[in-house]
């Protein structure tokens, strides 16, 4: 075992914490504002990139590297580090930033590595690495939207990823194709074939609601899928706030768009 073996338990239902339980000198890294709080004797330190081995190869140059991947995923540069430096088990508590689960993933139960949205990573035992995952099609880079920037999980360890809604642990056979709205894939295992398809049809992309994209999963494999993407609450909060004036802005469609403009709103 590279990692440290941490012990935890979640709390709640649809506002989830968890509890990880630390023996002397283990330690959970987090991202930055994950921490809901934490027992006496807990050493709190922020680090530069994961704290795991790997981030520190090549010196100041590989950590350099590792910061410029955190960047392109829209995260901190720094991580938190949770160490127990007191006598006996200590506790250190972990909230999700929005309604939803909190998925705890034994990583050497998955051949050591899971790919994950980008924004999804909760925290994780010390030695687990975490980076980003290029699509190996351009076409999935430009035009995935909010899903094709991924983040891998690689270790032997605990991690905790958080998703929005209720969640599904969906199991692909060899050859089995699922298609979902690219906010709604949260993690999956490395075997699966995973691309990026435009929806096909200008009437469906403009009237249907849905995305232009969508994510095409291929087993085998195991993939989680989130039913409320924070993107898709955020858009509707955003579409229902009161503008300027005091009006609100309709549900945000290409109809209520052209409404505006026929003039069905002064």
């Amino acid at each position: 075992m590279n990692n440290h073996e941490i012990d935890y338990k979640l709390y709640g239902d649809d506002m989830q914490f968890v509890e990880v339980e630390l023996d002397p000198q283990e330690t959970v890294v987090a991202e930055a504002g994950a921490l809901m709080m934490m027992e006496d004797g807990i050493k709190m330190e922020t680090i530069f990139g994961d704290g795991s081995k790997s981030s520190g190869a090549g010196g100041l140059m590989g950590k350099l590297m590792g910061a410029g991947k955190r960047i392109i995923t829209g995260e901190s540069l720094f991580m938190t580090m949770f160490t127990n430096d007191g006598v006996g088990k200590k506790h250190v508590y972990f909230a999700s930033p929005y309604p939803g689960k909190i998925i705890p993933m034994d990583l050497s139960q998955y051949r050591g590595k899971i790919i994950c949205q980008k924004d999804a990573f909760l925290a994780a035992a010390k030695g687990v690495s975490i980076g980003i995952e290029f699509q190996r099609k351009i076409g999935a880079g430009f035009f995935g939207g909010e899903g094709f920037i991924m983040q891998k999980l690689e270790g032997d360890g605990m991690a905790f990823v958080h998703a929005g809604g209720t969640i599904i642990e969906y199991k692909l056979d060899p050859g089995e194709v699922l298609r979902v709205d690219t906010g709604c894939l949260v993690a999956m295992t490395q075997e699966v074939n995973y691309d990026i398809e435009m929806v096909k049809g200008v009437k469906t992309a403009l009237f249907g609601g849905e995305g232009l994209f969508f994510a095409t999963l291929k087993g085998p494999g195991t993939v989680w899928i989130q039913s409320l993407p924070f993107s898709r609450l955020a858009s509707r909060v955003f579409a229902a706030a009161p503008q300027g004036g005091g009006k609100s802005v309709g549900e945000g469609s290409v109809t209520g768009g052209l409404f505006d403009l026929l003039g069905g709103k002064s």
